[in-house]
């Protein structure tokens, strides 16, 4: 979800009134989600890195995700999504987790679409994270190391069962992945769209499924094309 800057400063406001105008295109998104049939969407709020914003803008940011949460739940509930959280609580408002808590036992036996919000939450810090925790069993004995695998890390993951992104969208032009779902995303295809967030709408996303959908995964492998 990015570009909800630039789109305020083009039109003369302030960076606040872009990131309020972002929760329509959330909505929007989810919306056209559940259209196609997609089953698993992930966005990004809040990164790790968006500390270094200013403290007002951090500050709206921690509010805004708040009440965002607060004012949809009941929506996203109705539409049959459910709600889950990847992301680290230090240094994270109480009250943010309180609501991000609560969307995730409200909407708890959902299964249209799982909507993972990515709030406080870091590719790299996420795998760390992973690694200290099995670190600290070997260092207990309650593990060998050579019982450390991909499957021990990925079930140390914030969210475990979360599966595989298959397709990873970015708004604004920006073609980089900033530090988001480094480990889910290793064999995703990856679609950059000039479209700022404020005016991402389903459409985009369905383009982008379009795009994903005119690729050839061949995870590692090969075959080779005949020639005439």
């Amino acid at each position: 979800m990015d570009g909800n800057g630039r789109w305020a400063n083009r039109r003369g406001l302030t960076r606040v009134e872009g990131h309020k105008a972002g929760e329509a295109a959330l909505l929007d998104v989810v919306a056209g989600a559940i259209q196609a049939g997609v089953k698993h969407l992930s966005v990004y709020a809040f990164s790790t890195e968006n500390w270094s914003r200013s403290p007002d803008e951090v500050r709206f940011l921690m509010g805004f995700n708040r009440d965002v949460l607060h004012r949809r739940r009941d929506q996203l509930n109705e539409w049959g999504v459910r709600v889950r959280w990847a992301g680290r609580k230090p240094r994270l408002w109480g009250s943010v987790i309180k609501e991000l808590q609560f969307a995730e036992e409200l909407t708890r036996a959902n299964d249209v679409l799982t909507l993972t919000m990515c709030v406080n939450y870091g590719g790299r810090v996420e795998i760390a994270d992973a690694v200290r925790s099995i670190a600290d069993d070997v260092a207990a004995g309650r593990l060998k190391p050579s019982a450390v695998s991909e499957k021990l890390i990925q079930r140390r993951l914030y969210l475990p069962d979360m599966p595989d992104v298959d397709l990873f969208v970015r708004s604004s032009g920006e073609q980089r992945t900033s530090n988001f779902l480094l480990w889910e995303s290793a064999y995703a295809e990856f679609v950059f769209l000039d479209t700022l967030w404020p005016d991402f709408s389903r459409v985009d996303l369905w383009r982008a499924i379009e795009l994903y959908l005119d690729r050839d995964r061949r995870f590692g492998g090969a075959v080779d094309t005949p020639t005439v």
